[in-house]
């Protein structure tokens, strides 16, 4: 199979201050990428840089200060806040830009992961059973589901954005690709990941919507704007829909 991929920018607050992080989203506004995507950390060290943006207040800011290009948070750690919580924060962002909010969301790391200490550091939880997370990205998607937009009655008063966030499941075994699938808008794997192929193969198998979305994400490089580049070329024959560049140094601004 083989499509034409929507190009992607990804940014991470630890290596500038906000200047320079609303100049390169205005970059990307103008330089035809499809969203901007930020990453969801507490701290800036896990990035390797000198501090972190909450995520939700960043992506508002970057809503206030582009036209065009849509928005996303790649993944939102369903640890760092209730499910609830990070539920109204996308759809705050999506009702504040007028656009689609593409809502990552990922299961968190385990307690002995180098990643752990910034939630260990604040006192959140962090849950030891791979089981459990794999259960709370599950949760968030049941509920967002019941909210968006909430035909029940059980949510009066709670935002339904015009723009229906797009529910990516960043995915690291075998489960989360399943529920994927089943449960949410797509799906994101690390280009990069020994296991990629056979993440993409266990969320196929489940036959998921035809306008479900295979995103990937991968280290930026410009080259991998062009159709042609070998890698973009493998990505096709793959079915990404959505490529991601991810710039983990200090953004572009032109």
């Amino acid at each position: 199979m083989s499509v034409d991929a929507v190009i992607d920018y990804q940014l991470t607050s630890g290596h500038c201050d906000w200047p320079r992080l609303r100049d390169s989203a205005q970059w990307a506004d103008s330089s035809g990428f499809g969203a901007i995507w930020v990453v969801d950390h507490l701290a800036g060290s896990s990035m390797g840089g000198k501090q972190a943006y909450e995520a939700f207040t960043w992506l508002g800011a970057m809503a206030a200060v582009t036209d065009r290009i849509e928005l996303g948070s790649l993944v939102t750690n369903v640890w760092n806040r209730s499910i609830g919580t990070s539920i109204v924060g996308a759809a705050t962002v999506a009702e504040i830009s007028q656009r689609r909010f593409w809502f990552g969301v990922g299961a968190g790391t385990s307690p002995s992961s180098s990643f752990g200490w910034e939630q260990h550091a604040v006192n959140a939880p962090i849950e030891p059973s791979m089981e459990r997370r794999h259960d709370r990205v599950e949760e968030l998607l049941d509920l967002s589901a019941r909210m968006w937009p909430d035909t029940s009655g059980d949510f009066p008063t709670f935002i339904t954005p015009q723009h229906i966030p797009r529910r990516i499941v960043g995915v690291n075994s075998v489960r989360l690709s399943k529920i994927a699938a089943l449960k949410a808008d797509g799906i994101n794997v690390a280009w990069s990941h020994p296991r990629r192929d056979e993440f993409l193969a266990a969320c196929r198998e489940q036959s998921p919507p035809s306008d479900f979305e295979w995103t990937t994400y991968v280290a930026y490089d410009p080259a991998l704007r062009e159709e042609d580049h070998p890698t973009r070329q493998e990505m096709a024959s793959l079915g990404i829909t959505r490529v991601i560049l991810l710039e983990t140094g200090v953004p572009h601004v032109k």
